[in-house]
């Protein structure tokens, strides 16, 4: 086994370490393998800063430099493991470095913690995490727009408690997914405002007699500020992972519902959307069926990323200040519910794209009575008080003497006839700004 960055010397039970380091380090080295490019960023920022601030020589920042660069090659070439026997990314990174370059590749360390070095791997990963994400969020809000235009003259039922109610649209549908993914970015733009500061320099939690510049690696690594006090910058580990769990829940929560709809107009009960065959999936006993299994696994997906802040908050709640190795745990479940959010975007906008709505809803009669609060409405146009057209309508409904108009005119901002979503886009744009800016 590997000599960890922790031992002072190689331990004379290496069966029972090695069952002790199988428990500790558990996924975590698959996680990390995500933390890797990231790691050698920061590297490469607090090397710098050692040499500015005189705890490495020219020539030791030179030979640091070149050797992480080499490692980050490797990386985004995909030719990069934590190797057996090697406890996380930070060692890995370490070791190769002083396999290559000898003492020198020991003085990288200076300064700082694995507590501190993880926060700043996760705070850099979860900012391009969060930039992605935006991506895809843009993407499927594009696409909402264009389908909210392109249909926001067809007719839809509108329901409440299940039950018809009155008349909206495939315009008013679309859009107001569209609308809701916008309170959505405000709420990642909240966790990528928190992702964006720096804990480098923190160590341990408690800083360090060392004199680093921690506004150079804050400016080199592009974050925004910094957590000045050392304590509560390691603070943030679990805090910023429920934050950025809890934008991600939001995001979901918006899909889990569209994709609620969807399965529901996909059925034969309502018939209102359908989608090309080869976007569905059949049955092995009746061949009738067109199943709408993408979006029941978009439904299952992110109902269990809505859950995700609670499973970090029972992970965290009840730790005092200080590192303590249950933040790992936060990986296992944070690290998988991102990729599968930007998945359930991708395939949300893949399917959508397909739609196709129906265009004769209406024409069934059991939709007439969606028209009667329009009959309501004109009567108090033409100056009869609500109360008394309302009871002139029910009254003529009950007595069968109702005459559907399904002539409707909506004008006011947001409603049938002004979707407003010119003035939704600019809404979403400036929050967009927040975090791609």
């Amino acid at each position: 086994m590997t000599k960890k960055l922790w031992e002072k010397q190689k331990s004379s039970h290496e069966a029972i370490s090695a069952i002790i380091e199988e428990f500790t380090v558990g996924k975590d080295k698959t996680f990390d393998l995500k933390l890797a490019e990231f790691d050698v960023l920061g590297s490469l920022a607090h090397t710098q800063m050692l040499n500015k601030v005189g705890l490495l020589t020219d020539s030791e920042y030179t030979e640091l430099e070149k050797g992480l660069q080499s490692i980050l090659k490797d990386i985004r070439e995909d030719n990069f493991k934590i190797e057996d026997g090697i406890e996380d990314i930070h060692s890995q990174i370490e070791y190769l470095l002083t396999k290559s370059l000898g003492e020198i590749g020991k003085k990288i360390h200076s300064g700082r913690s694995r507590n501190d070095q993880v926060l700043l791997d996760l705070k850099l990963y979860f900012k391009s995490e969060i930039k992605a994400i935006a991506h895809e969020v843009s993407n499927l809000f594009d696409l909402l727009q264009k389908l909210s235009e392109q249909h926001k003259n067809i007719l839809l039922p509108g329901y409440t408690h299940f039950q018809i109610a009155m008349p909206s649209s495939f315009g008013l549908w679309f859009g107001a997914y569209a609308e809701s993914l916008v309170d959505d970015m405000e709420m990642l733009s909240a966790a990528y405002n928190i992702c964006d500061k720096n804990p480098l320099g923190s160590a341990a939690g408690y800083g360090t007699s060392l004199p680093l510049d921690r506004q150079m690696t804050t400016d080199l690594l592009d974050f925004k500020t910094m957590n000045y006090n050392v304590v509560y910058a390691q603070m943030t580990r679990g805090k910023t992972e429920k934050v950025l769990a809890m934008a991600l829940s939001t995001i979901a929560s918006t899909l889990s519902k569209m994709s609620y709809d969807v399965c529901l107009y996909m059925s034969q009960n309502m018939g209102f959307l359908s989608f090309p065959s080869e976007f569905t999936t059949g049955s092995s006993i009746m061949p009738h069926k067109k199943n709408p299994d993408v979006f029941e696994l978009i439904r299952a997906k992110c109902n269990l990323i809505q859950a995700l802040p609670n499973e970090i908050s029972y992970l965290i709640n009840n730790l005092p200040s200080g590192y303590h190795r249950d933040f790992q745990l936060s990986k296992e479940s944070l690290f998988p519910a991102i990729s599968n959010l930007k998945n359930c975007l991708k395939m949300m906008a893949m399917m959508l794209s397909k739609v196709q709505v129906n265009e004769t809803i209406l024409e069934d009669e059991k939709y007439d009575y969606l028209f009667s609060v329009e009959a309501v409405n004109k009567a108090v146009l033409n100056g009869m008080s609500f109360r008394e057209a309302y009871q002139k309508v029910g009254l003529a409904i009950e007595n069968n003497e109702y005459v559907v108009d399904k002539n409707i005119h909506h004008t006011m901002q947001g409603s049938i006839g002004n979707l407003c979503n010119s003035e939704i886009k600019l809404e979403f744009e400036k929050v967009l700004r927040k975090i791609l800016d």
